[in-house]
């Protein structure tokens, strides 16, 4: 007797479940446990961390990301303009960052910030110091694809929109400024939160450039620790303080893509 198509979707979850179940068994069965705990889990050096993690490197690591988040915010809409310019030259210069920072990684951004820069221009000085670096180093990155975000986001205005406001006497800047572009930043808030979370991440790569101990961000402040107490708790901390932020901040981005959703 043939199974019905309902039956066989209840058979096929019903053998999925016992298969994750067998595999988080024989994983539990065979890890080392004692290991792990005196390796990741000693409470007492974990409490050792508070409160310098919080208000040293946290910190450090909320205002990289926000002063990073914000000069590629900047940059992005420069650029995402461009790339909607009816003058060439300004198309292929958008086009060509963007291909250049998207196809970059992010650590060697940080270290042609960090490297190159002082020996291409001896004496100058990036201002802000480490934060400036951090900002400019993520920013350049960000932006190339906040760009694509924000062009599509203005891609995505019905034409008739800006049609309307030529015909009242706006130029085509302020038209930009006061109808388009606030309507593409509320389609695009979805994909910029989630931006903003992977700058968040990236921030650690602030190490590269060689930090005090008072800039020290999460990833820095866990790995110099670990290091001093040949154990890895501070690294644990450390990435319990990441999902501290990014996981609230996940569930915000997929809630802003589902109310955006339902408005349109």
């Amino acid at each position: 007797m043939a199974l019905s198509p309902r039956r066989r979707r209840r058979y096929s979850r019903a053998v999925q479940y016992v298969v994750f179940v067998l595999v988080v068994a024989v994983i539990a069965a065979n890890a080392n446990w004692g290991q792990l705990h005196n390796q990741f889990l000693q409470a007492d050096l974990a409490g050792q961390l508070f409160p310098q993690i919080i208000t040293v490197a946290l910190r450090n690591t909320v205002v990289y990301t926000v002063a990073g988040f914000t000069f590629g915010l900047l940059v992005g809409v420069v650029v995402a303009l461009m790339r909607l310019s009816s003058v060439t030259p300004y198309r292929w210069a958008a086009t060509l960052y963007i291909e250049l920072f998207r196809g970059l990684p992010a650590l060697i951004v940080f270290i042609l910030i960090g490297v190159a820069i002082p020996l291409a221009f001896p004496g100058f000085q990036i201002p802000g110091g480490t934060t400036g670096k951090v900002a400019l180093a993520l920013g350049l990155v960000a932006a190339a694809y906040m760009a694509e975000t924000i062009r599509a986001g203005i891609q995505a205005v019905p034409r008739g929109q800006l049609e309307a406001a030529r015909s009242l006497g706006f130029s085509h800047g302020r038209a930009m400024r006061s109808i388009v572009i606030p309507q593409a930043f509320r389609i695009v808030i979805p994909p910029m939160a989630n931006e903003f979370v992977l700058l968040f991440k990236d921030s650690s790569l602030v190490l590269f450039l060689g930090v005090t101990l008072s800039e020290r961000e999460l990833t820095a402040f866990g790995r110099n620790l670990a290091s001093q107490t040949a154990n890895s708790t501070p690294i644990l901390v450390s990435g319990l303080c990441y999902l501290l932020l990014t996981v609230p901040l996940g569930y915000a981005a997929r809630w802003l893509e589902r109310r955006g959703a339902r408005s349109r």
